[in-house]
């Protein structure tokens, strides 16, 4: 049987004090009640594996289902979709990051993200330290554990940047309080804040190996895609300390995707597409942790703890079923204007830049295959279950039409089946979320190789390798054409295409493929696109959802969260504000 290395919620105390730490007293030796472990404890293989488990556990503890780990609730600002739930002052601070209006740098959920985040940092950091001072004679899997950790904090540092830009870095693990708070959010360029990302996802690759025999510890494969997705971010460079804008595309950093997007280093460690799209997003064992899985957060249901450790960060993206789903939430809801990017000809290729176009129409247009996998639509079944046929009525709206009647799919679950579980007000699942997923990665290759303008026919067939994958993938919605009338359509490219042009295919690829996984926003931001495209989105919506009519993104500003004021006040001057005037 398996392990599922995040299923236990151990946590160990220790006396390693930090001042990003909130403490962990889960786990306590029962001859020291304070929780404090004597160093001959703490370098007993027994503790020192439940410090490990803590680092992996807060991944999954600490998961909030107002500010999710995955970040759903930061895409509200993408043009993939809107905040939903019940209007606009239902998660109002979300609102002004979706109209990018009234932030605020006291809002909680700018200051909420900033401290779960280094909390788990700070964890990985703690097990670092001890494993660092054990000799690996004792416990063989030191330095396999030690790269763990280092990944884990990587991958919170990347979340960090991602959202704040500049942030501290938190790499020493051995540093004292008094030398955290002198850490400095300016110290490296944006550039050099990247580089010290990959400096641990390259330790992680180094010393990984290919195959885990625990579900959930990152892989040689997982550290490559991290790798080639950080150098994927700084190729991107923003240096200029007064702007956000993209100021040049590094080639060497580019090559450095290419390096670690090797589909020889994906295949050491089983990575492949699965067959159907829809396999990624389905919560029976037999799809979890599937071939497409790179690295995944584990969740669980029926595990001894109170109704498993499921995955309740999408709890408020449930919608209101009456009588079904009572309570649900119905927030993150898909855009029309994410709908209309899944329109194609009946040739089935997309509409490529085109806007202020029609809406989809299911009656007369075509569509890829993807969108009925990743958007309910009125007139078709709710998850695939014909019992619940989704409408333009207050059931699949909360908001009565304000945010629409879409709902996402990838992240729900069949209400009528047994992984939709209630706890209190609030429904989760034990459905795992993808992390890195090859999908993912295949499109930041073909990304790179157009940069380059290297290999920009392999570029398109990467591309169409998952436009094939999606014309095959209608298992779920095989009935769709004869009963609900919708048309599908959806052929590879077939022509020879400029660099630009290539841009174009893979950039809308990459929306399409990934729409609704949090991802948006971010790519609109590294490729300098964010003002241009959210504005005129802001535009073209309005008439389909009145909150834009008084929405304005501004450029070197909404781009990144504010740092939260509460850290630069306690910070001793050693913090500085993002520019835009906050």
């Amino acid at each position: 049987m398996k392990r599922f290395i995040y299923k236990s919620l151990a946590c160990a105390a220790i006396a390693i004090p930090s001042v990003m730490a909130t403490g962990c007293n889960d786990f306590l030796d029962e001859q020291k009640p304070q929780g404090v472990l004597d160093e001959s404890q703490v370098l007993d293989p027994a503790y020192v594996d439940n410090l490990v488990i803590s680092a992996y556990a807060i991944w999954i503890s600490a998961e909030d289902i107002n500010s999710s780990f995955s970040m759903w609730n930061y895409d509200v600002r993408s043009d993939d979709a809107y905040k939903g739930g019940n209007g606009t002052e239902d998660g109002d601070v979300f609102h002004a990051l979706e109209v990018s209006q009234g932030i605020m740098t006291t809002n909680w959920n700018i200051s909420d993200m900033w401290q779960r985040l280094y909390n788990a940092i700070s964890r990985a950091n703690s097990a670092i330290q001890v494993l660092s001072g054990m000799d690996a004679a004792e416990y063989p899997q030191r330095d396999s554990r030690i790269a763990e950790m280092r990944f884990l904090r990587a991958h919170g540092h990347f979340l960090l940047k991602r959202l704040y830009k500049n942030i501290p870095f938190a790499i020493d693990a051995s540093l004292t309080p008094e030398q955290y708070n002198q850490l400095d959010n300016t110290l490296y360029s944006n550039d050099e804040g990247w580089q010290r990302i990959i400096e641990d996802f390259r330790y992680a690759f180094e010393t990984l190996p290919a195959i885990q025999p625990d579900k959930g510890r990152p892989t040689r494969a997982a550290a490559a895609a991290y790798l080639a997705k950080t150098y994927l971010y700084k190729a991107y460079r923003q240096d200029d300390p007064q702007s956000h804008r993209v100021t040049s595309i590094d080639r060497d950093d580019l090559l450095k995707v290419i390096e670690y997007t090797d589909p020889a280093i994906m295949g050491a460690s089983g990575i492949a597409l699965e067959s159907d799209f829809h396999n990624n997003f389905r919560p029976e064992p037999q799809f979890e942790n599937g071939s497409e899985s790179i690295w995944a957060m584990q969740y669980s249901m029926n595990d001894g703890t109170n109704k498993g450790n499921c995955n309740w960060a999408y709890g408020l993206i449930v919608p209101n079923i009456p009588g079904v789903t009572d309570g649900g939430c119905d927030f993150y809801k898909p855009s029309q204007n994410l709908v209309n990017a899944f329109r194609t000809d009946a040739d089935g290729h997309p509409f490529i830049d085109t806007f202020n176009q029609d809406d989809y129409d299911m009656a007369a247009d075509y569509a890829d295959p993807r969108l009925f996998l990743t958007v309910g639509m009125p007139g078709t079944p709710y998850m695939f279950n014909g019992n619940y046929i989704m409408d333009r009525s207050a059931i699949w709206s909360r908001s009565n039409g304000l945010y629409g009647y879409y709902v996402t799919l990838k992240h729900n679950v069949d209400p009528d089946g047994e992984y939709l579980i209630k706890s209190g007000l609030w429904w989760g699942s034990p459905m795992n979320r993808i992390v890195l997923r090859y999908a993912d990665i295949m499109l930041m290759r073909a990304e790179a190789l157009v940069q380059l303008n290297q290999g920009i026919p392999e570029a398109i067939q990467i591309v169409n390798d998952l436009r094939a994958r999606a014309a095959q993938s209608t298992a779920s919605i095989a009935d769709y054409t004869r009963l609900y009338g919708v048309r599908m359509a959806c052929r590879p490219y077939t022509g020879s295409y400029s660099p630009d042009e290539a841009l174009k295919i893979v950039k809308h690829e990459r929306r399409v493929e990934l729409a609704m996984e949090s991802d948006r926003f971010f790519d609109l931001v590294r490729w300098g696109e964010a003002a241009q495209v959210i504005n005129r989105y802001y535009a073209e919506e309005a008439d389909n959802c009145a909150i834009y009519s008084s929405a304005s993104f501004t450029a070197d500003k909404n781009e990144y969260l504010p740092i939260p004021y509460a850290q630069v006040a306690a910070s001793n001057g050693h913090y500085k504000q993002n520019i835009g005037n906050w």
